[in-house]
């Protein structure tokens, strides 16, 4: 909400009108006011008429294009000295970094004039109030960490945090995501970011949890737990409301693990395709059927209550996990999901002054709370961060080339992504009757020069190969898409854009390059009669 304080604002790797409609609206305001919004993305979109800058830059190019901005606003001096001094650290490496990035060099491989990126520098360095949005655009790379890196070190040296209409602000791809990070569902953090590596932080967490210490190693990501399994490490897998039948890169690699287990056990409100694998299906509760709470991208922690019942043998999730740890032989007596959340606050110091009571009452309160009065703060780290001294830390990022880059068997660079209509892998959308009358036929999306090449009209069929799979689906012209590009939708099984992603995924990160991967496209009698 504090974009409603912002002269300017930058949204990057996200294309909030089709995948967050309701914070487009905030920024399509913002330009109605007379602020200012860029937009940077390697595909073209609807805030393109709001914006005044659209920076379509090249795929996988996005450390070049952000450093060479950096570097205008310090060949300028267009930094906030006093802030840098105050509140962050490594500046001068940072300083000294950027100088090899030049707009005129930089133009070369992100495809933005040199004239644009030192325009979009000084609209933002010089900005009474500046906030940063991004989506996964920027995290789905090799490099995604770096992306990150990038922005934070645009808005520390800009002064844009810890004030009104300032910040960087992911936009999170579902309603809870930022809830369950805070809870712990990261493979190498506790609740509230605390390492699983530091004794005494497991120490204070069996203190409340009971039992003896746990394992003080960092544990596997999704795509890590695949390999685990062919390697013979992982021979049970438990998996709640997630799709990896459909979601994980290299999809085929995935179901061939999920595959060789032992033992799989799906909870989940439909048969998705990951059930499909499953030795045991527990029925789950949808949003509307359960009790709990949930904290978005404001980090507001919400109260969500039953509408109607759990359909049939369908149980609110809570509840089934206790019932098998009880079967498991453990004292597990939690009677509701205030229960839990009882138990959070023990460990969680970002719930402080947040009790179920209050939520029962209240409805929502942000967090950090610093009263049982108080709303909560809607700006954080201005008086520092969390970390030693109380500094951010400048972190430099290089230039990094995609995993896999096009060459002559495979020319052209296939990006995934949501489109308005299916939400993820299409588990609910595409079982919602209207949604799927709407858009009922996997599509990608190219060029009509691209077309044009290919001899294929709008609404023929195209095939698309990578050194993993092949799908063969409808073609959309659109112009949006650049011409050594394709797009392509993740929610139709019959055309599963994972069979075709690369699993190569970021070193700190360890999310994996959903964004880019080189991909032949023919017309689909041309494919047919090559084989």
């Amino acid at each position: 909400n504090e974009i409603e304080n912002a002269d300017v604002a930058i949204v990057i790797g996200a294309n909030p009108v089709e995948n967050h409609p309701v914070a487009a609206t905030y920024f399509k305001q913002v330009t109605k006011r007379g602020g200012k919004l860029i937009v940077m993305d390697p595909r073209g979109q609807a805030l393109k008429r709001f914006a005044s800058h659209m920076l379509q830059f090249r795929p996988g190019a996005d450390v070049s294009m952000l450093n060479a901005i950096m570097h205008v606003i310090v060949e300028e001096g267009l930094y906030d000295q006093q802030y840098i001094d105050a509140y962050t650290e490594n500046w001068e490496a940072e300083k000294a970094h950027l100088a090899g990035f030049a707009p005129e060099k930089m133009s070369e491989i992100c495809g933005i004039a040199p004239e644009v990126l030192r325009d979009v520098a000084r609209t933002f360095a010089t900005a009474k109030s500046g906030m940063i949005f991004w989506g996964m655009g920027v995290s789905q790379h090799i490099h995604g960490t770096d992306n990150s890196r990038c922005l934070i070190s645009l808005a520390l040296m800009t002064g844009q945090v810890g004030r009104p209409g300032s910040g960087l602000h992911p936009l999170r791809g579902q309603n809870n995501v930022q809830g369950a990070s805070d809870a712990g569902l990261i493979p190498m953090f506790l609740p509230d970011y605390q390492s699983v590596t530091d004794d005494g932080v497991r120490s204070a967490f069996t203190e409340v949890w009971g039992g003896e210490d746990f394992s003080g190693e960092k544990g596997l990501t999704v795509t890590e737990i695949m390999d685990a399994v062919h390697r013979d490490q992982i021979k049970a897998m438990y998996i709640l409301g997630e799709n990896p039948a459909m979601s994980d890169p290299d999809v085929d690699h995935a179901r061939a693990a999920l595959a060789k287990l032992d033992h799989l056990v799906v909870q989940d409100i439909f048969i998705t395709e990951t059930a499909n694998y499953a030795d045991v299906i527990l029925p789950a509760s949808a949003f509307a059927e359960k009790s709990g709470t949930v904290t978005n991208t404001n980090r507001q922690v919400q109260m969500g209550r039953p509408a109607v019942p759990p359909p049939g043998e369908a149980k609110e999730d809570w509840w089934i996990e206790v019932e098998l740890a009880k079967r498991l032989g453990l004292p597990w007596s939690y009677d509701s999901p205030a229960d839990v959340f009882a138990e959070m606050k023990q460990n969680m110091n970002s719930l402080d002054n947040i009790t179920w009571d209050r939520l029962v009452g209240e409805n929502a309160v942000t967090y950090p709370s610093l009263s049982p009065q108080d709303p909560g703060q809607p700006i954080v780290f201005g008086d520092g961060f969390p970390r030693p001294e109380g500094r951010a830390r400048f972190t430099p990022a290089d230039v990094i080339p995609p995993d896999e880059a096009p060459d002559t068997d495979y020319p052209m660079i296939l990006t995934t992504g949501r489109q308005l209509e299916h939400w993820h892998t299409g588990s609910m959308t595409r079982r919602a009757t209207v949604l799927d009358a709407v858009e009922p036929e996997a599509n990608c999306s190219l060029h009509p020069r691209t077309l044009r090449k290919l001899g294929v009209e709008p609404g023929g069929r195209v095939q698309l190969t990578t050194r993993r799979g092949s799908v063969a689906l409808l073609a959309r012209a659109d112009r949006a898409v650049a011409e050594d590009m394709v797009f392509l939708p993740f929610a139709f099984v019959e055309a599963a854009a994972n069979l075709l992603t690369n699993s190569a995924i970021d070193p700190y990160g360890k999310i994996p390059e959903f964004k880019f991967c080189a991909v032949k496209v023919e017309a689909v009698q041309n494919a047919v009669a090559a084989e």
